[in-house]
């Protein structure tokens, strides 16, 4: 447990932080005088350049392209801010990075950089908000702006720039100890989790990629179904995401660590993005769900996102599995 000291009676609330913004002019010197106005300076001109880039191509995937590389950037801004660096922020900063790291190559791979490609999710909201959007196209347009540039953006920044705000305020009063090795441990073993499930994936679409539909037919199993069940799939149906959830909790903890109190304004960040991972999910399987009729039974018997022992078996009907567990013996 950190032990407190005369560091946390440095302010570092939300309301001190918004001081800071308040004060921002705009000149070099205003904009860097701090920094979190430093961060939040180039949050706003990557959400502007985001939002003109998505008006000017239709292509709603930019901010994606960039949701693994900003918090890296935010985070080293913090790290290396002034003459004597925080070794707890060089800790977040690193941990920070190797995600993005990962995620970036994740990405790269699956042609996410090639400018004119687009999560397939996007095409399905812009068919929705045309059906069903009595101002079409404005709210087609609000969505890009509002939604998807200006929110994905600052949920994107609230990820680190507040728990980075606090470290740094909180400056050295706290050592590094056991509990930040403990927490960089368990960020790691989340980051293998998402990259062990990232990795199965990517090998199991390759291999069905290669395949023709009657030759994926007569492989049976996977391949037939057209999604992934075994490895890390038989247990959770999205373990990527509840890694990914997991990661940004543990980034928060620094702030206690580091001397804050447990309950803090930073935990802003973790909150939206696990609600965003609930929408995210839930709209990845209704679409799951209308290409592929075996996954119904799926989501019957895999847990949602935490990691649990299937409820049965994929291969047999409901109906079968609930005879089979009543069984004698």
């Amino acid at each position: 447990m950190p032990t407190p000291t005369s560091a946390t009676s440095i302010d570092v609330s939300l309301q001190a932080a918004w001081q800071q913004l308040s004060a921002i002019h705009l000149s070099w010197e205003g904009l860097t005088a701090t920094p979190l106005t430093a961060a939040v300076a180039l949050l706003g001109a990557v959400t502007l350049l985001c939002w003109v880039l998505q008006a000017a191509t239709g292509n709603y995937s930019w901010v994606d392209r960039l949701w693994s590389v900003m918090p890296p950037v935010y985070a080293w801004i913090f790290a290396l801010w002034g003459d004597r660096p925080n070794p707890r922020l060089v800790l977040m900063a690193v941990l920070a990075t190797l995600w993005g790291a990962r995620l970036t190559f994740n990405f790269a791979r699956k042609g996410g950089y090639i400018p004119t490609e687009e999560d397939y999710r996007w095409a399905f909201v812009r068919d929705w908000l045309a059906k069903h959007d009595p101002l079409h196209p404005l709210g087609r347009e609000l969505f890009s702006l509002l939604f998807i540039a200006v929110y994905q953006h600052l949920l994107i920044g609230l990820l680190i720039i507040p728990a980075a705000f606090v470290v740094h305020g909180l400056g050295h009063g706290v050592a590094l100890g056991a509990g930040d090795i403990l927490a960089a441990i368990a960020f790691l073993a989340f980051l293998a989790g998402e990259t062990l499930t990232d990795e199965q994936q990517w090998r199991f679409q390759q291999h069905k990629a290669r395949l023709s539909p009657e030759e994926r037919t007569r492989a049976g199993g996977d391949l037939a179904r057209g999604f992934l069940t075994t490895g890390v799939f038989r247990y959770s149906r999205h373990l990527n995401f509840f890694c990914e959830m997991s990661m940004w909790w543990v980034i928060g903890c620094f702030t206690w660590l580091a001397g804050a109190p447990a309950l803090n304004w930073t935990w802003v960040g973790p909150v939206l993005l696990t609600l965003l991972f609930q929408g995210s999910t839930v709209l990845t399987e209704a679409l799951s769900i209308r290409k592929y009729p075996a996954y119904r039974q799926y989501q019957r018997v895999t847990s949602r996102l935490l990691p649990l022992w299937p409820r049965g078996s994929l291969d047999l009907h409901p109906a079968q599995e609930s005879s089979r567990t009543q069984q004698p013996g």
